[in-house]
């Protein structure tokens, strides 16, 4: 089992970075089968990436830019809570998502920062194709840029 303990001496804080595949719900389901002997609460972040391509599915909106409206946003972090969070939900882990703009290595990283982060969790790959191989992966830019633990999920 890993030793992560808060150095603040309160609750584990866990941020985990989702974006709707199969890589970010086992990323979840990690979370949810390792935040109670952490004593972990999570924070969940949904980024709409620099492109303003939001993959949500069903019926979320679809910017065509990174402006987002407020409705916009709560309507996707009801999407994400209600469809993707089941895991947390179900293990009784306390939770709560945050979504954000901009490239995802940088959100998760501005989201590890000002939640004061103990630990950041990320599916092996996210969405990838094209826009992973022209703009790097999500995971490379984390494993060189984040201040503190990564856990890679498969």
């Amino acid at each position: 089992m890993m030793d992560v303990t808060a150095a603040r001496g309160d609750a584990v804080k866990i941020v985990v970075g989702v974006d709707g595949s199969e890589r970010a719900r086992h990323a979840l389901a990690w979370c949810a089968a390792h935040a109670v002997e952490f004593d972990a609460e999570l924070v969940v972040v949904y980024v709409i990436d620099a492109a303003g391509v939001v993959h949500a599915p069903g019926n979320v909106p679809s910017p065509e830019s990174s402006t987002v409206t407020a409705a916009d946003r709560e309507a996707i972090r009801d999407r994400v809570t209600r469809d993707w969070c089941t895991p947390l939900a179900q293990a009784a882990v306390p939770f709560r998502v945050r979504v954000m703009a901009g490239s995802p290595a940088n959100a998760i990283i501005h989201a590890a920062r000002t939640e004061d982060a103990d630990l950041v969790v990320t599916g092996r790959r996210g969405r990838g194709g094209v826009a992973e191989v022209v703009l790097g992966s999500t995971n490379h830019t984390l494993a060189r840029r984040l201040d503190r633990p990564l856990i890679t999920v498969p």
